[in-house]
């Protein structure tokens, strides 16, 4: 059984940080890419960060680009988001997920086949 299991979130200020963690079982970790989404009331799921199966390459939405940082400790199972510097606009729940093998485009939430439960993240101005 694949599960995903994010931690992490809370409530914080504007431009504070905060370390989301997500466990991983099930599946062989190292294998696979891996993404971070999040989804704010009332919008659609939107990609934030993602990596690959070695931690060697990374890639960020524009939004979050110099403030968050994706890693991976494959001896854990576990994917990381730093999130720095951060803005109400921020505030979301955030998923991690598996990528599916051989899927194209990493930023639509199509290429990825399991989902945790998500984390709130809350940030006040």
């Amino acid at each position: 059984q694949v599960q995903l299991v994010e931690s992490g979130g809370g409530l914080v200020q504007a431009g504070a940080s905060l370390r989301l963690s997500c466990a991983a079982s099930g599946r062989t970790f190292s294998s696979y890419d891996m993404g971070w989404f999040r989804q704010a009331p009332g919008k659609e799921r939107e990609f934030v960060a993602a990596i690959n199966w070695s931690g060697v390459r990374t890639y960020y939405a524009d939004s979050v680009k110099g403030r968050f940082t994706i890693s991976r400790d494959n001896a854990k199972n576990t994917v990381y988001l730093q999130m720095d510097s951060l803005k109400p606009e921020d505030t979301a729940v955030y998923y991690c997920a598996f990528r599916k093998s051989g899927y194209s485009d990493r930023t639509t939430t199509l290429g990825y086949d399991y989902w945790g439960q998500g984390t709130q993240v809350t940030v006040s101005s």
